[in-house]
């Protein structure tokens, strides 16, 4: 396939007849879409929603500039946290009151790791992917260090080594649902049974599956999660994170981060903390207003999408993508690094390759955005509300052309920049 034209005229045909029989063909026109770009980057930085400028600017002009502190009780900016989140948590299976919006993912993990294991009080191991994104490591080892559990890091690549330290010595499992390089993900209901079945308390972290991947906490019965507002859900650069507290914890889960405004009656400015009831116990000071309001009307691009169609085309964008990369590119030395099952894939792919950096910017300069992690990955995400499947056909092909043309090897690409 790899020299042959008619081939590629075929594969191009082919991805016509999806695109016109795709029924969210239309949404891509709720986000700005730079001309000429093949977006392969949304499990990053999602698109921009045509909606949102108006919106910030109206918060800035109009409910800040003119409405000043009134507008916390007129244009409902107290609110947002837990309006923002009763919004979330629809894509995520989470019943209002649930799920309340603020503070980065790193914040929230801390604040519903601690709480978590305030929930077994006699058990010692905090357990946690060894090859976890790099917060998640950090914040589970402070976590550790802070209330003095044993830091568990389990070998992702032994399917047995989770299931040895499901033990009474549990307290917490924490897992992100779909791994961050490799695409991997997991059963949240199994895993979550169980380390319920070892008497532990499970926390997820849905960075890369809200808004992309169906998820659904109460049949899971998952204990509590976070998630980031930036990725699939296009909440913008910075947008505040998520946190998840089950109706069964709301009661008497016992955050470590206790602001004024996750008391019970902020403004009775009482000495003594009372928990609010909730979620919004997770609260802690003022919430980002401009951020939130970006991801709220981010957030309006769902509210006529059916999930289970996002997750149809997010498998097929994938599938697609896998085929053609397994024609095309491991001549080139390039190993496909994502389960084929269904069950086991998130909405990316990823690429090893021993020069994965340089080739990632040269394919960037010629119009196909994705991303580079650590040590040899160049990984793609697929974002079903705006991709198209020729965009699938085209970014395979011009990889092909940066491989076969030796682009990649031109000097600058070799420079790392702060953000990889």
């Amino acid at each position: 396939m790899r020299h042959d034209a008619r081939i590629w005229d075929e594969v191009r045909r082919r991805a016509r007849r999806l695109d016109r029989a795709d029924p969210l063909a239309g949404l891509r026109d709720r986000f700005v879409v730079p001309d000429g770009l093949i977006y392969l980057d949304g499990n990053s930085l999602g698109l921009l929603p045509r909606g949102v400028a108006a919106r910030v600017q109206h918060a800035v002009e109009v409910e800040w500039g003119q409405g000043l502190i009134g507008s916390w009780n007129t244009a409902g900016w107290f609110t947002q946290p837990a309006r923002v989140g009763d919004r979330i948590g629809r894509l995520i299976g989470a019943p209002p009151g649930s799920v309340v919006v603020g503070d980065s993912t790193s914040v929230q993990l801390f604040n519903t790791l601690v709480a978590a294991a305030r929930l077994r009080p006699d058990r010692s191991a905090l357990v946690t992917d060894a090859a976890n994104f790099p917060t998640d490591g950090y914040i589970a080892a402070s976590v550790a260090r802070t209330l003095g559990l044993n830091l568990v890091l389990v070998d992702p690549t032994d399917p047995f080594a989770m299931a040895r330290e499901l033990d009474d010595h549990l307290a917490v499992l924490t897992l992100s649902h779909v791994d961050y390089r490799t695409g991997v993900l997991h059963d949240m209901a199994a895993v979550t049974a169980a380390a319920h079945h070892a008497g532990g308390v499970v926390v997820w972290d849905l960075a890369h599956s809200a808004g992309a991947v169906p998820v659904d906490l109460i049949a899971a019965d998952a204990d509590l999660a976070v998630g980031c507002s930036y990725k699939y859900l296009n909440g913008g650069p910075g947008a505040p994170a998520f946190g998840f507290v089950h109706p069964r914890w709301h009661d008497v889960a016992d955050p470590p981060l206790t602001g004024w405004l996750g008391h019970e009656s902020p403004f009775a400015l009482d000495p003594e903390f009372r928990p609010a009831a909730g979620a919004s116990r997770l609260r802690i000071g003022t919430p980002p207003v401009l951020s939130l309001t970006a991801l709220d009307a981010a957030l309006d691009v769902f509210d006529d999408i059916d999930v289970a169609l996002v997750r149809a085309k997010s498998l097929a964008l994938t599938d697609l993508f896998i085929e053609l990369a397994e024609a095309t590119l491991t001549a080139s030395g390039f190993e496909v690094v994502v389960p084929r099952d269904h069950r086991l894939r998130g909405s990316q792919v990823c690429l090893r390759h021993p020069h994965a950096y340089p080739v990632v910017q040269a394919l960037i300069a010629a119009g196909v955005v994705g991303d580079y992690r650590e040590p040899d990955l160049a990984r793609f995400g697929f974002t079903p509300l705006t991709l198209r499947f020729g965009d699938v056909v085209d970014a395979v092909a011009v990889l092909e052309d940066v491989m076969r043309s030796e682009a990649w090897r031109d000097p600058r690409y070799a420079l790392r920049s702060e953000v990889t």
